[in-house]
């Protein structure tokens, strides 16, 4: 594992479960101070071993939108965990659990990931967390579990110095107990620069593909909720649901973003497309701009 990648991981996985569909920049970072690594540290301070057993733990609270192309927002608490055991690495984002299978192989600058991940989606399960009535009209939806595997490559040394790290990932869910019985596919690139071993600057970009059942279950609207919400009757299909990014900063508060305590924030923005945009649910009564943002702490043993 190179010492930009722990750094990365760590920093994303504070706010994950709180951004219920939102990119997250999957990659661990770490580097050295003026932008070398230090050979010693790890033996004179084996906490600090890139390659040790490691967990994260963190929380944190974060505005996101009422619903998914909602224009009302909200402050909600979110926890995260992620860590390293014999080489195989596991994290949370959002709701969901991924593991990588794959060991990193120490010194190598090109990483390659794959594995199994679960996620549930609550969607408009809670309408008392909603604001707009004519949302709350359209009734609840239900709740989802996806599973699926997620694949990935990133290189280290790439455009600032030998520590910045490019990567890209898929993932492909499927929802397993008929919540919106379709799927998802998300492909994501993301890139990271640790500007000091306190200070760490990411960017992520990404998109959603669902299918037909996840459009209709979550965007359409039927003659029935049409009468009850005063929303005009929609039929959504499949296809790219959206495109946005996330930028996060991390900033140590014990001296070395790889081991105590850190502050961490990042802000995003999500844009909808096509039928999802057309929604009535987004476009009447939401909007397809969705922002948001979060703070929190996090600590590394």
């Amino acid at each position: 594992m190179n010492w930009t990648h722990m750094i990365h991981r760590t920093l994303t996985a504070l706010f994950a479960a709180a951004l219920l569909a939102t990119p997250a920049l999957a990659q661990d970072t770490e580097q050295g101070q003026t932008g070398q690594a230090d050979p010693g540290t790890a033996v004179d301070n084996p906490s600090l071993d890139p390659d040790r057993d490691t967990v994260t733990a963190g929380v944190g609270v974060v505005v996101i939108p009422d619903y998914e192309g909602s224009n009302d927002y909200r402050v909600i608490p979110g926890a995260i965990v992620r860590g390293k055991v014999s080489g195989i690495s596991f994290f949370t984002r959002g709701l969901a659990l991924f593991v990588d299978v794959i060991p990193e192989p120490p010194g190598e600058s090109v990483d390659i990931s794959f594995g199994p991940m679960i996620q549930y989606r609550g969607g408009r399960s809670s309408l008392d967390s909603i604001e707009d009535p004519r949302i709350r009209a359209l009734g609840e939806t239900d709740s989802a579990l996806e599973v699926g595997a997620w694949a990935g490559v990133s290189k280290t040394g790439i455009i600032t110095s030998a520590y910045d790290t490019l990567g890209a990932r898929i993932s492909y869910q499927h929802d397993v107990i008929g919540g919106h019985d379709s799927y998802v596919i998300t492909p994501t690139i993301e890139y990271g620069t640790p500007l000091s071993t306190t200070t760490f600057v990411g960017l992520g970009v990404t998109a959603d593909y669902v299918g037909d059942d996840f459009a209709r279950t979550y965007f359409s609207i039927a003659p029935g909720q049409s009468v009850a919400s005063g929303l005009p009757a929609y039929d959504a299909d499949g296809g790219f649901k959206s495109v946005g990014g996330t930028l996060i900063l991390g900033q140590s508060l014990s001296g070395d973003l790889r081991h105590g305590l850190g502050l961490f924030g990042l802000i995003g923005y999500n844009r909808l497309l096509g039928d999802f945009a057309d929604s009535p649910i987004v476009s009447v009564a939401g909007s397809r701009n969705q922002w948001f943002g979060g703070i929190g702490l996090g600590y590394t043993f």
